[in-house]
């Protein structure tokens, strides 16, 4: 089951490291290709929830988000510069290729030859919002023929004025209530076996339920 991981410095200097990997990234994303990124860990890392399932490998899951590029829809376009670039910085710092599935890139395991030695990886989900303030996840569909792959933004369900709700549960000193959901929602899919809700997605659930039963606080 998963667990919050404790060991604040360790988690410094992975989000160290993982930040700056990230931060290389906008920053050939706007110089070599025009496209404009922001980043920032699954429920910012701010708010500490950096997750370990027993003894495995950590994945620090960050958005990055698209805020200007030329052809929003060409997703595909999106998608190939995104890891073209993410590849590019990875070299520069010394890890492989990353690895492109469905909804995310995700690099190789590292760890700190110093320390803590638990492995950590970067999981990067493509975002998107609408003028409504939705998000959407650029999907990459496989089909085994890399001509007949598809790609396209989905909607992530529930996500309009995510943001504001999580400001307004923090304002209102409950972020503890959304640190216990989060944690349900994460090993109730994990008990189900259920790979169809990433990190993104459990955390938006889990800020709605808890902004939805304000009225019992």
């Amino acid at each position: 089951m998963y667990e919050y991981v404790s060991d604040k410095p360790f988690l410094s200097r992975m989000r160290s490291l993982c930040g700056e990997i990230m931060q290389d990234l906008c920053h050939l994303l706007k110089e070599d290709y025009n496209i404009g990124t922001i980043f920032y860990l699954v429920g910012s890392g701010a708010r500490n929830l950096v997750l370990q399932n027993q003894d495995n490998p950590i994945d620090l899951d960050y958005n990055l988000e698209i805020v200007k590029v030329e052809e929003v829809e060409d997703c595909k376009n999106t998608k190939e510069c995104v890891r073209k670039a993410f590849n590019e910085v990875l070299r520069e710092h010394g890890w492989n290729d990353c690895k492109d599935s469905k909804s995310s890139l995700t690099t190789e395991k590292r760890y700190f030859v110093e320390g803590n030695r638990t492995e950590f990886s970067i999981d990067v989900c493509i975002v998107c919002r609408d003028s409504n303030k939705n998000y959407y996840r650029l999907i990459h569909e496989k089909t085994g023929c890399i001509c007949y792959d598809n790609y396209y933004w989905n909607k992530a369900p529930n996500s309009s004025k995510v943001r504001k709700k999580a400001e307004y549960i923090k304002n209102h000193g409950k972020w503890l209530l959304v640190r216990e959901q989060y944690l349900n929602i994460k090993n109730k899919y994990l008990r189900q076996s259920d790979h169809k809700h990433p990190s993104f997605v459990c955390y938006i659930e889990a800020v709605n339920n808890v902004y939805n039963s304000r009225n019992h606080w």
